[in-house]
């Protein structure tokens, strides 16, 4: 077959790697990808919410799918385009429909899903800027902390989480009147806070059936002791040590099932992954989030622990027959640490030339935010390398990711040396 993978982050060189290890995977085209996929696949320059070009070059190149990595040409609504286009209908797209793709681009649609089907998740009001005083009220009825989230899509950094009341309702007016997040915080959802530790569980589903992924948990904060802003993910782990199996059990029939059972219900196409943003509150798990994607940095760790011929799952998932494949998961425990850019999350600077790759051994780096000029591999985002690993344990796998980083260099290079301190 001849693949067509969108996005060119780190998520997207993993999910190029574990495709280009299928036999079914003839060529694979990456558009637009980074320095890392055009090192094993063919990147394209186009951007993977211009559907048109897209289209134009599914048929050039006589493309048989195509897999998407981020959420926004999802939310943008392509597994539709295509399913509504003559010349496309018979190419299957790995992601949910525009409704399904809801679930993510809109916080306080999925708070709906959640209620409706029952899924333990947080209590929530949402506002908008002629609400912002009910809003205020809202707050005062909860307890500290405070969870803001901006309704819309806002690169994983729409939530802020604050300790004052006051401080919490000028937040508040900041995200709604003053477009803190642009469109994405027109309209807030404020959650009650849940107290607990966080991991992911990621699902591939065919909209009927369904597979569990290795669970994983990553870190978002820029700062050691998870302090300091919310970034896309400084690192993660997986599988996450304390998600054994009656934890597991407890996910499987209160969240994944009524999950893909409500979507079934609920009459939305849904054929792609599924990331359920949990958290363990004293043993019982609740939904913080759900996500239409793999997440970034965790596809860096799941992906290397699945045995199984990912293409093949990709067909079943298409052709509805995700119940007559199975899934091999490797025990190893995988770690990734990012590299990122000195100032990420706010000012950074890019073009920076990255040397000591080739020196890492042991180790598999994912590139996030890079690409070739003249030759060399420079930096092009704020999350720039993701050095992954395999251990007996996830502190084994750790150890030699940080080893390894120690061969890389980048002018500012960044990266957070306590990744699995609260484990």
């Amino acid at each position: 077959m001849t693949i067509l993978l969108l996005g060119s982050g780190g998520r997207e060189h993993a999910l190029a790697w574990k495709t280009l290890q299928s036999s079914k995977c003839t060529k694979l085209f990456v558009a637009p990808g980074n320095a890392g996929t055009a090192s094993i696949a063919i990147n394209t320059s186009i951007q993977p919410t211009d559907f048109e070009s897209i289209k134009k070059f599914v048929i050039l190149e006589k493309i048989e799918m195509v897999v998407v990595g981020p959420e926004d040409p999802l939310v943008a609504g392509i597994f539709d385009f295509f399913k509504n286009d003559a010349d496309l209908k018979s190419i299957p797209v790995i992601g949910p429909s525009k409704e399904g793709a809801k679930l993510e681009g809109s916080k306080e649609y999925a708070k709906e899903f959640l209620i409706k089907h029952k899924i333990p998740t947080a209590a929530y009001d949402s506002f908008t800027a002629s609400t912002v005083e009910k809003g205020c009220k809202f707050l005062e009825t909860l307890s500290p902390p405070y969870v803001l989230k901006a309704d819309g899509l806002a690169a994983g950094k729409g939530v802020v989480i604050l300790n004052d009341l006051g401080q919490a309702k000028t937040e508040l007016r900041n995200m709604l009147v003053h477009q803190k997040f642009g469109n994405a915080s027109s309209k807030v959802v404020i959650e009650e806070f849940l107290d607990g530790i966080e991991l992911s569980c990621f699902v591939l589903t065919d909209g009927k059936n369904y597979k569990i992924l290795p669970t994983a948990k990553d870190y978002k904060r820029i700062g050691e002791g998870d302090t300091g802003l919310n970034t896309g993910g400084m690192g993660a782990v997986s599988p996450v040590p304390f998600a054994d199996n009656v934890l597991m059990e407890k996910i499987e029939t209160r969240i994944v099932k009524p999950t893909i059972e409500g979507l079934h219900k609920d009459g939305i196409e849904y054929k792609g992954f599924v990331f359920i943003g949990l958290i363990n509150v004293s043993g019982e798990p609740m939904v913080i989030e759900y996500n239409v994607r793999m997440g970034d940095p965790e596809t860096e760790v799941v992906m290397p622990r699945i045995k199984s011929d990912l293409v093949e799952l990709f067909q079943a998932v298409a052709n509805q027959k995700l119940d007559e494949v199975s899934l091999e998961i490797d025990l190893r425990s995988a770690s990734t640490i990012m590299v990122v850019s000195g100032g990420y999350p706010e000012e950074f600077e890019k073009g920076k030339t990255i040397i000591g790759i080739d020196n890492v051994q042991d180790s598999i780096v994912f590139h996030a935010g890079t690409k070739l000029e003249n030759g060399n591999v420079v930096s092009n985002g704020g999350r720039v390398l993701a050095v992954t690993s395999y251990g007996n344990d996830f502190k084994e796998a750790i150890k030699k990711s940080y080893q390894n980083i120690e061969k890389l260099h980048f002018d500012k290079m960044y990266y957070r040396k306590d990744i699995g301190f609260d484990l």
